[in-house]
């Protein structure tokens, strides 16, 4: 009997984790292998593992060690129990997918309704973001207004609720929360500061294909960031050359 049905990607995967500790694959105190490991056995990407062993962190059922890796707590009953309340969480790299999908949409369409008004309200929101990098805050209310401040461009109502919902269940996720404790480095909020910036200067030309490119890479960046930032391997396992998301390819050198 399964603990609940799964929704999402990630819970399938949990699940299917979850039956090998019952089924004694990996004992109390032992490391599961590797994420790409993981991925490349069950055909799935990375960000579908990172979510599942998120899943079973809130569950209790594993622990993770930063830079060593996940290791086993407890071995989960047959019946469940507090894996229930991620019924309905959503895994937050399949969020950032929706919000890139939404937003750069979103922007192009911005980008041909824009009036100079809006274009003030998102350089506060620019300026708001500057100084709150600069001062060390770890409030984030600038880099929500920029993207709030777009939707509203759009003069599109029903846009502009479905991009708050967006936030609004991101700012609820369990999930989303966890992925965030284990970032300790904030210097990502200077690159997408730089990605604000080329949006709003798209938006500002009323080039709705640039405004959508912008956008698209600026939430491809958070996601490849927050893959690299929140990686829990050990870092002497070649566990960065994945493919998580083969939408947007970028040239070696």
């Amino acid at each position: 009997m399964i603990p609940f049905e799964p929704k999402r990607p990630y819970q399938e995967l949990g699940l299917l984790l979850r039956q090998e500790l019952i089924d004694g694959l990996y004992k109390v105190g032992e490391r599961l292998p590797p994420e790409r490991d993981i991925a490349e056995r069950l055909n799935v990407s990375r960000t579908i593992v990172r979510e599942a062993i998120i899943m079973l962190e809130l569950e209790n059922l594993v622990e993770v060690k930063k830079g060593s890796g996940v290791y086993v707590l407890s071995i989960p009953s047959h019946s469940g129990g507090r894996e229930n309340i991620l019924n309905d969480d959503v895994g937050p790299f399949e969020m950032l997918q929706a919000r890139q999908l939404l937003e750069s949409n979103i922007a192009e369409f911005a980008a041909t309704q824009v009036t100079p008004s809006d274009i003030v309200k998102m350089r506060a929101a620019l300026e708001l973001e500057r100084s709150e990098i600069a001062s060390g805050a770890k409030e984030c209310a600038g880099d929500e207004q920029f993207h709030m401040y777009i939707a509203e461009a759009t003069q599109n109502s029903v846009l502009v609720d479905m991009l708050k919902q967006s936030w609004e269940r991101r700012e609820q996720s369990p999930m989303w929360k966890l992925l965030h404790s284990r970032i300790v480095d904030l210097g990502y909020r200077e690159e997408w500061l730089q990605d604000h910036a080329r949006i709003l200067a798209a938006i500002q030309r009323k080039d709705p294909i640039s405004a959508k490119n912008a956008m698209w890479q600026h939430l491809e960046n958070v996601k490849q960031r927050l893959l690299e930032l929140s990686d829990i391997d050990d870092p002497n396992f070649d566990g960065y050359l994945f493919s998580s998301n083969p939408v947007v390819l970028h040239n070696e050198q």
